[in-house]
Parts: structure tokens; sequence; C-alpha cells
């Protein structure tokens, strides 16, 4: 078993290549744009400014599935195809602001928040928010096409059989990503939810999407077979599960200073999560009263308080605890615990 000096050495050396990978892409597009003008290297600068940083974990994930199905460590196509992993991460974060409301992203304004300032610095006409919501619109669908783009030629550089494969699953996460951010929009246009439907939601919107998929394009590149795949979903939907969730608690109790979110910001923006959820099952009459009025408002405080009140928190920190030993389950079945057990508690233990 690799020590922990040399797999943070490992892992430092891939962000490294991951974010130069990054760079690389994005400069000679941005180079493509310079006839356009002005106006278009400034909307391009912003999109490569905004995937320079963050988490770099479904990169992680897809760089953990490379070499848990034999790939060497290091190598370019990986790197690339983990490359686009995140270039489509910062698509669905872009839309995900905007469809949020949120002020900021990494403790930086949020796209359409920096645009619709941008508008009003140069005093263009028109409304500033409209400015900033189509921008950020354009933005998410830039990044798509880049993702898009530089996984597949990523792909096609291997064996024809593994490029298929990692195609296709890459095909599925664009879509279950979609389907799943859009049943969150639906949940938030409802009272209540249950706990059932807020877990569809995560698995769809997150575990597929930060975890499952991810782990399956790296393994498809290097040449996993089906039952490979399926044994890697055994150990990434609980573990996507137990991400998400972890998030949801974050998003509530979080601190600012680490998260870069305001706290409580999920309850201002109304979200229907599994701890909202929780709460809405174990609370009374006037707990639910209290969490059902104050979604949305800034009523943080007493939403809070009924979600520690009525045993929620600590329900759903139990969910996250169950899940966890699922995923620890599988990755001791299938033989991966030097590649996956550190980053299996980079995901869900964490603060932000």
């Amino acid at each position: 078993m690799p020590s922990h000096d040399e797999t943070t050495s490992a892992e430092m050396a891939f962000r490294q290549n991951l974010d130069g990978a990054i760079d690389t892409f994005v400069q000679t597009r941005l180079e493509s744009f310079e006839p356009l003008g002005p106006d278009v290297l400034d909307f391009v600068g912003a999109a490569a400014q905004f995937v320079s940083g963050g988490k770099r974990l479904r990169a992680s994930f897809c760089r953990a599935g490379w070499l848990a199905a034999g790939g060497a460590d290091g190598d370019d196509q990986m790197t690339d195809a983990a490359a686009a992993i995140e270039l489509l991460q910062g698509s669905a974060l872009v839309h995900d602001d905007l469809m949020d409301g949120s002020d900021t992203r990494r403790g930086r304004p949020s796209v359409h928040r920096d645009f619709a300032a941008r508008h009003r610095a140069r005093h263009r006409v028109g409304d500033p928010a409209w400015y900033g919501q189509s921008t950020a619109i354009l933005m998410g669908d830039l990044l798509l096409s880049w993702s898009n783009e530089m996984l597949v030629a990523a792909a096609l550089r291997g064996e024809p059989s593994a490029a298929r494969s990692a195609i296709a699953v890459f095909d599925a996460c664009k879509a279950e990503v979609a389907a799943g951010q859009f049943l969150d929009v639906t949940a938030q246009t409802r009272p209540d939810v249950s706990v059932a439907d807020a877990m569809v939601v995560v698995r769809y919107k997150s575990a597929k999407y930060t975890v499952e998929r991810p782990l399956q394009i790296g393994a498809a590149l290097a040449g996993a077979d089906a039952t490979m795949l399926g044994r890697l979903s055994d150990v990434a939907l609980p573990l996507g599960e137990a991400f998400q969730l972890r998030d949801d608690v974050l998003g509530v109790f979080g601190d600012p200073e680490v998260t870069g979110k305001p706290a409580g910001d999920d309850l201002r923006e109304g979200k229907r999560t599994v701890l909202v959820a929780r709460t809405l099952e174990l609370t009374d009459a006037a707990g639910r009263a209290t969490v059902i009025n104050g979604l949305g408002t800034e009523a943080v405080d007493d939403v809070q308080a009924v979600i520690r009140s009525s045993g929620a928190l600590a329900a759903v920190e139990a969910d996250i605890a169950r899940l966890e030993a699922e995923a620890d389950a599988a990755i001791d079945a299938l033989g991966a615990r030097d590649v996956l057990g550190p980053l299996a508690l980079r995901a869900t233990r964490r603060d932000r």
C-alpha cells in the first residue's frame, strides 16, 4: 500500500497536469475567438477563469476508475478525459447558480451577478439582470460544448471499443444531470417533499454525476468490461449519495468562510433537500409550519432550529454513516482500497 505522502504526491501531480490540460485547451479556444472582438474575449476569458478552481473531485474519480481498471497513472488520455468532466462541472455550476439565484460561487460573484455588474459598470443600455442571466446560459452552453469536444477527442485516442464505451457513459452522464436538475427544480415548486422523492434527486443530480459516471468513464477508457463497470456502480451510488447528503448539511450549517457561500443559503433558496424532507417527516405541526413558511425567506435561524430539534440533522448524519459503510464494503469487494479509500473520505468528510 502506498504511503500517505506518496498518494498525496501522485494526486498533486495529477492536479497539476489536469490544470495544465484545461488551461491549454481553453487558451487554444480563446485564441480562436480573437476575430470576434473584445466582448467575446471577455466572455470566454470569464469562462476560463470560472473553471480554474474547485475541488476537482469528479476528475479525481475519473482517475480512480482508470487506475482501478489497470490504467497507468499520469496518462495524458486519462488526464484530458478528467479535464473534460471538470468542464462539464463548470457548465452545471453556472446554470445551477442561475437557477438558484446564487450571489456567489467559491467566494466570488456568480456568473450572472458578475456580468450584471459589468453591464452597470460599463453603462450599457437595457436590463443588467437580463444581460447577466443571458450570459450565464450561454457560458454554461459553451462549457458543455467544450467538455464534449475534449472528452470525445481524448476517447478517440484509445482503442475503438474503449472509446465507444467511454463516450456512451459520458452521454448518459450529461442526460442524467439534466434530468436530475429538472427534478430538483420541480421539487422546489411543491410545498412538501418526501424523503424518497428527495433521494431520487440526490441519485440523479449528484450521485451518478459526481461519482458513478466519472469512475466509469475512467475505467471504460482503460478497457473495463460491463462487469467491472457494474462493480464500480456498487461503490459509487452509496458514496455519491453520502456526498450529496453532506452537501445538504453544509448548505444549511456550513461555515461561509470555508464554503464560499452564505450560511443557510439552501434554505434561502427554498431547496427541498433530504435534510428538509427528514425534518418535515420528524417534526410536529408547528415545526412543519415553521419550515414550510420559512423556506425561501430570511428565516434561516428558525428553520435551522427545527432541523436540529426534530432530530433530522442527526438522522441525516446517520444516513451518511450508513452509506459510507456500504461504499466501504463495495470498495473492499472490488479490492481497490488504495485507490478509492482516501477519495471516499474526501467526498464525505469535508467542510466545503
